[in-house]
């Protein structure tokens, strides 16, 4: 029963790790599309020229966070018999990006009630109301500096227990475990020096693309080798048994 459940949400999770890194890459890209950066005034103009646009990302940000509980809960039932206390770390990490990530789409939410031109913002002035969506649009960009921070930890735990199970290739769970520390520790360097963002742009990330794209579709196609393990596992041990008794009995001299 265990490694039919193990099946089963070793599936679910393949086809979540495509389908939350497609809504989080188109997520981005619409985003990416309207803020222009260190110009508040563009970035308005542009958000109220595209509102729609503008929601439906944010939507789309919320269907991730969504997914990407899912995703976690799955990975938690693959992963449980190979380390129970691990396994629940890295979900409780992960769990952690996630409620960060929720609360900084209210950051964008923020950002555009400034620019909706709503009576009661008459009192401010219109460059001051730019510059205050502006602010909460980077907020909500370093909340997801701190979200990936915990999805780099999480991610890399999930990738080591991976790599001990053998359920999916050993090259592949290493892959994960490098490309998710690298998206944690460069994600913390970027926050304590902030100019090193523009030197690595997107770069850190690119792995840990390659790593979740790989893996879901591999989750979703092969699935786990649950049962290849437990007979490998057997080989091993009887081979190891073998040796000896076969060595004891040539050990042994004939009786006169």
């Amino acid at each position: 029963m265990t490694e039919i459940k193990q099946h089963t949400a070793a599936r679910v999770a393949g086809f979540l790790y495509v389908l939350t890194n497609v809504t989080a890459i188109f997520a981005f890209y619409t985003r990416g599309q309207l803020r222009v950066r260190g110009d508040a005034v563009q970035t308005a103009a542009n958000i109220a020229g595209s509102e729609r646009l503008f929601r439906i990302g944010t939507v789309t940000e919320l269907i991730t966070v969504a997914a990407v509980i899912m995703l976690v809960a799955a990975l938690y039932v693959v992963v449980r018999p190979v380390n129970k206390d691990l396994a629940i770390l890295a979900a409780f990490w992960r769990l952690a990006e996630n409620c960060v990530l929720a609360v900084a789409t209210l950051h964008a939410s923020a950002a555009l009630a400034l620019l909706s031109g709503a009576d009661y913002l008459r009192v401010v002035d219109t460059q001051q109301l730019q510059a205050l969506a502006y602010t909460f649009l980077r907020v909500h960009g370093t909340g997801y500096n701190v979200g990936f921070v915990f999805l780099g930890l999480g991610s890399t735990v999930f990738s080591y227990l991976l790599f001990k199970s053998r359920y999916i290739p050993r090259a592949l769970a290493a892959l994960g475990i490098v490309a998710s520390s690298l998206l944690a520790v460069v994600t913390l360097a970027i926050m304590i020096f902030p100019g090193l963002a523009a030197v690595v742009s997107l770069a850190h990330m690119a792995p840990m693309g390659i790593y979740e794209f790989t893996l879901g579709f591999w989750l979703l196609f092969k699935g786990i080798r649950t049962q290849a393990v437990c007979a490998a596992q057997l080989t091993l041990s009887t081979s190891r048994k073998t040796p000896n008794a076969s060595g004891h009995k040539r050990g042994r001299k004939p009786s006169a």
